[in-house]
């Protein structure tokens, strides 16, 4: 992803950062740092003993070139790796540090994620790596995670204690962060179901290659029904970031406006801070003009085109439900009556058909299986309505983490067939 011009104060970000991080519960109170070097050297960094939940801009703290602090408090106690990792790689210019659980269980089995999990993970993460252990805030740490990064590494995971990570910006930082923690996630739930699938190099580049350009237009005035619909999108697209159904470096949602025009999220931007003016009009074969839709265009395009009942499209990677498309483990909504209703009969989609621009991924949704599972990349869902599709997105995760659940305790239980035929009757479904 594209690392836009920052515009923001260092202090503003770190802020923002460290609230989004916390509030996503990928850190705790006591625990992880961020930090940003700017144009003149200084860095700045979140300060020590300092509650994470309710960081303000002032307890930022600045460590100047030549040592002297800024601030009221004194710099994270990781001060010195950050120093480290900045002089050992010149090209990066922002860190976070943080505690996830699924990073954290990996570093304590002294493994790293394969984040060949989905091309967009190996894309953002970059390269990973592995530092051995030392005491927290000492020079040997540092040391010994500035030699990781000096190897290239981008992604570090620290040997019983947590996960490093640079980029270009805190924000480019963040995306390789959350997508690392992804890939760990979705690892961990994968092998409670079975045997995870990675990707080959050839599958990846399938991936990385596809074409999707578009002409662009001048787009016309808005409509109000445009508007509205721009505002769900942003509105959908953003409380599914918050609740950990999309990453902000993956996944789209659309809805469409007329018989061959619909609206779709951006690529190349965070997904949790887009505004109505970044949402793209697609009409017929052209895009709006200066902007990039979606990767996904083509996929969501086809299933309009296929579909007129079809009305709002999401692709996303809920992590439960994401576990079953790294498996061959089936997923059964045979398990309450609410999974029946609002699923049905989710298929698989085999692995790359929603990157191939002959329409052939329409085929795997329809009104009797509104759903589906895209092997390695995640879920399809498609609705009635912009809320109708983010329902069964909710549905579709909560069932796989049900089912997951399940299996600790005993075997899945599905509804006989007696009962779906109650259930298609009872709700007319066809």
């Amino acid at each position: 992803m594209a690392t836009p011009t920052v515009l923001v104060h260092p202090r503003d970000e770190i802020m923002q950062t460290m609230e989004r991080i916390y509030r996503y519960r990928m850190t705790t109170t006591s625990g992880g740092n961020l930090s940003i070097r700017d144009d003149s050297g200084d860095i700045w960094i979140s300060p020590a003993r300092v509650d994470k939940g309710n960081l303000t801009r002032r307890d930022v703290v600045c460590v100047r070139p030549d040592g002297t602090v800024d601030g009221p408090h004194p710099p994270s106690s990781e001060f010195p790796f950050h120093q480290a990792v900045y002089e050992a790689r010149p090209d990066i210019q922002a860190i976070v540090h943080a505690h996830p659980v699924a990073l954290v269980a990996f570093s304590i089995c002294r493994q790293t994620p394969d984040t060949r999990l989905f091309h967009q993970a190996h894309s953002v993460c970059g390269s990973i790596g592995f530092a051995p252990y030392a005491l927290p805030g000492s020079k040997q740490l540092g040391q010994n995670i500035a030699a990781t990064f000096q190897q290239g590494c981008d992604s570090v995971i620290l040997e019983n204690h947590g996960v490093v990570v640079g980029g270009e910006s805190l924000s480019h930082a963040f995306q390789r962060f959350e997508a690392f923690e992804f890939a760990g996630k979705t690892i961990i739930s994968g092998r409670q179901l079975g045997e995870v699938r990675y990707l080959t190099e050839a599958q990846l580049d399938q991936a990385h290659n596809r074409s999707v350009a578009l002409e662009s237009f001048e787009s016309p005035r808005a409509t109000a029904s445009e508007k509205e619909l721009r505002r769900q999108l942003c509105e959908f697209v953003r409380r599914g970031c918050r609740q950990r159904l999309l990453i902000s470096t993956e996944g789209s949602f659309s809805a469409r406006l007329s018989d061959d025009s619909f609206l779709i999220t951006p690529t190349q931007q965070d997904r949790e801070s887009l505004a109505v003016e970044d949402i793209v009009l697609v009409q017929g074969d052209q895009r709006e003009g200066n902007k990039k839709a979606s990767r996904a265009v083509f996929a969501h395009q086809a299933i309009y085109r296929k579909h007129p009942h079809v009305q709002a499209i999401v692709f996303a990677h809920p992590v439960n439900a994401t576990a079953f498309s790294v498996t061959d483990s089936v997923f059964d909504a045979r398990t309450i009556p609410e999974s029946y209703v609002f699923l049905r009969d989710v298929r698989r989609v085999p692995y790359g058909v929603q990157y191939l621009n002959d329409g052939s991924i329409a085929e795997f949704v329809s009104a009797s299986s509104p759903a589906a599972i895209l092997e390695n990349d995640g879920v399809l869902v498609s609705g009635s309505s912009v809320l109708d599709a983010f329902d069964r997105l909710e549905v579709l995760e909560s069932t796989a983490e049900a089912v997951i659940s399940a299996r600790a305790i005993g075997d899945v239980s599905a509804m006989p067939d007696a009962v779906i035929r109650e259930l298609r009757e009872a709700f007319k479904i066809e």
